[in-house]
């Protein structure tokens, strides 16, 4: 896949990227550093509306769950690629942190979270190997089952 840009594996995906959705509280989606941009955790959140709400283990499926984290990965690439200039401009992504809106006792959070690792992967290749952490919670914001941030590095 070597040679292949971000935005041309997206298109033969059949992806592209939301506009980048908007703050639900006092912050900014994402903040460049030098070379690094963090995102804000990023909701499953499609036109301004939640594709799933609930909790993983009851009222959420894990495949609804991980296609959830899918979406959540693409709003913060999205995010991401707008302070880089474009998707092409991100070099790696460094890390990916997943919460997951868990029933006590649920332990697939790190299935969940493959939903935003595999997209990353598809889009990135050896550039979207990252380092991660996938975490059960008791609640998200607006309900959401899961929720995604993002630490990339940014083309010189």
């Amino acid at each position: 896949m070597s040679g292949v840009k971000p935005s041309e594996r997206l298109a033969e995906l059949g992806l592209s990227l939301p506009k980048v959705a908007a703050p639900v509280a006092a912050y900014v989606p994402a903040v460049r550093h030098r070379d690094l941009i963090f995102t804000s955790g990023q909701l499953p959140v499609v036109s301004g509306d939640l594709t799933v709400a609930g909790v993983v283990g009851s009222d959420v499926s894990v495949e609804d769950a991980t296609e959830a984290a899918k979406t959540c990965a693409l709003n913060a690439l999205a995010a991401a690629a707008e302070l880089a200039g474009g998707i092409d401009n991100i070099a790696r992504i460094v890390k990916v942190v997943g919460y997951v809106a868990s029933e006590p006792g649920f332990t697939g959070q790190p299935a969940v979270i493959n939903g935003a690792s595999n997209v990353i992967g598809e889009i990135f290749g050896e550039a979207g190997a990252h380092a991660r952490a996938a975490v059960g919670v008791a609640a998200l914001p607006l309900g959401a089952p899961v929720e995604v941030e993002l630490t990339v590095s940014v083309a010189h």
